[in-house]
């Protein structure tokens, strides 16, 4: 099984909108593609985090696929790709970990 960890730091303003706007709006995207790409297993996505945080970050996410091949059907995937257009415009930074458990 891999666990894939993304973290992404906003612009503070970018497409028309503020970094919250945009940490909403990648927040919904993201949890929609719940059950629509086979190979994701589970996704979670979130903006709140707790005070122990040591990293700049507005949204992290972290999924579950069965194997590294999964993992790029995901990658892949139109619904995935349309997403990742978005996220790009409205990024400053996005760090990732896959891992293996």
């Amino acid at each position: 099984m891999i666990k894939h960890i993304v973290w992404f730091t906003l612009k503070e303003e970018a497409e028309g909108a503020s970094a919250a706007d945009n940490a909403a709006k990648i927040v919904a995207m993201l949890r929609d593609l719940e059950g629509k790409i086979p190979s994701l297993k589970t996704l979670d996505v979130s903006m709140e985090f707790a005070g122990t945080t040591t990293e700049d970050v507005q949204v992290i996410l972290l999924s579950t696929h069965d194997d590294e091949a999964g993992l790029a059907g995901y990658a892949n995937h139109p619904l995935h790709v349309e997403c990742g257009t978005f996220i790009k415009k409205v990024v400053s930074s996005r760090k990732a970990i896959d891992f293996v458990v």
